[in-house]
């Protein structure tokens, strides 16, 4: 019987590809600047679900209970819970940042009139933010360019 070289399952080409994502994956998440951003970004999502009640415009029940589903998703989509891994938090990022834009224009598109300068002046402050933390997420969870053959250290 001829004996073949057994190839190691740690050396495969995959396998390799994928522990490098991960490794990039996790420097990027436990840079300073990175958790800084996941946490206000959590926070912005929490006070925008809360922010009929803390602004008082929750007699306007179609921004209330938008406000309320905008904001938890927006929190947990930044939180990182869905996002851990590296190509897909790039992706989130973008739909943050769309979250955040539909929190701009909420007061003008939603049902009702609830356009009052306390609610557009909440939607705007909170949305400019959201957007912004949205926006640095998704700078630094950008994709690498492969063709460029540097992979040793992750995006800024």
């Amino acid at each position: 019987m001829a004996t073949h070289p057994r190839s190691d399952m740690e050396t495969h080409p995959d396998i390799l590809a994928m522990r490098s994502r991960h490794e990039m994956a996790e420097r990027v998440a436990s840079t300073p600047r990175a958790q800084a951003v996941e946490a206000m970004a959590l926070i912005t999502g929490l006070y925008l679900a809360a922010s009929p009640w803390i602004a008082g415009f929750n007699g306007f029940s179609t921004l209330a209970v938008n406000n309320l589903i905008v904001g938890i998703a927006y929190a947990v989509i930044m939180s990182g819970g869905f996002g851990r891994a590296y190509e897909r938090s790039h992706s989130m990022a973008w739909a943050a940042c769309a979250l955040s834009v539909w929190t701009i224009f909420a007061p003008w598109v939603v049902a009702g009139d609830v356009s009052t300068t306390r609610t557009i002046v909440n939607n705007i402050i909170v949305g400019v933010i959201a957007l912004l933390l949205a926006l640095m997420a998704a700078a630094a969870a950008r994709p690498v360019d492969r063709s460029s053959g540097d992979h040793s250290s992750p995006p800024r």
